[in-house]
């Protein structure tokens, strides 16, 4: 008998922020492949004796190929379980869900997507401040700031990017936003734009950093924590 499937979003990692279907789908879970964001307290949520299976992908540690986390989740949904694939932020933003979503496809298992709160979300609410506003901000766009190598991804919209009057997040980029940031000024974005990098989002050890597009990158050239951390940029970083 052939198991389900349930790509769960835990938000940034306060388990307060979970949706009700989320703790839904914990609670009556066999097997939960967790990413390292969606540890710790949110995991409480899971059933007693369910499997945890740690699946997460880091910046710079021994992580998981993601053909093997597919098999997994194809492995245990073939004995008949319930799987959760619990995943950090919402899992349908820069989360590698439809690598998973081709496996299962491929196996013919059944499958959802329960969305949840994005780390940006949750950093801008964090930092008092919204993502768009009128006249000034009409606009939020999201990117990645690493490509499969770890690097700055080429094949950027520098126009699109560069754009003052946008809302940008930058989703794993605090080690390339130095390069990043050299090409945004190159094309046209004012250094001193307000910038904020947001770590740890959603976790006790949170940390907001509110500076500017040049500040903060020479900033991350020199000192860069551990922490896992997201960067937005345009007229609203600045906050209140």
């Amino acid at each position: 008998m052939t198991g389900f499937v349930s790509f769960v979003s835990s938000g940034p990692g306060d388990p307060d922020l979970l949706t009700l279907k989320a703790v839904s789908r914990l609670g009556a879970a066999d097997a939960v492949l967790f990413d390292d964001l969606s540890s710790g307290p949110i995991l409480a949520h899971a059933r007693k004796g369910a499997d945890l299976v740690g699946v997460g992908k880091r910046a710079g540690r021994p992580s998981p190929r993601q053909d093997h986390v597919s098999r997994l989740l194809v492995d245990y949904a073939k004995t008949g379980a319930k799987v959760v694939r619990l995943k950090s932020g919402d899992s349908g933003i820069f989360g590698r869900l439809e690598e998973e979503i081709e496996a299962l496809r491929a196996a013919n298992i059944g499958y959802e997507i329960i969305p949840g709160v994005t780390s940006a979300s949750a950093a801008a609410a964090a930092a008092g401040i919204p993502l768009t506003r009128r006249l000034a901000a009409r606009r939020v766009q999201f990117v990645t700031g690493a490509d499969i190598t770890g690097g700055l991804p080429a094949d950027q919209n520098w126009a699109a990017l560069a754009d003052p009057n946008a809302t940008t997040v930058v989703f794993m980029g605090k080690r390339s936003f130095p390069a990043l940031a050299a090409q945004l000024i190159a094309h046209g974005l004012p250094p001193d734009t307000p910038a904020l990098l947001a770590e740890a989002v959603g976790h006790p050890d949170q940390r907001l950093t509110r500076s500017t597009v040049a500040a903060l990158a020479e900033t991350l050239a020199q000192d860069r924590s551990d922490l896992a951390g997201l960067i937005l940029y345009g007229p609203l970083a600045e906050g209140a």
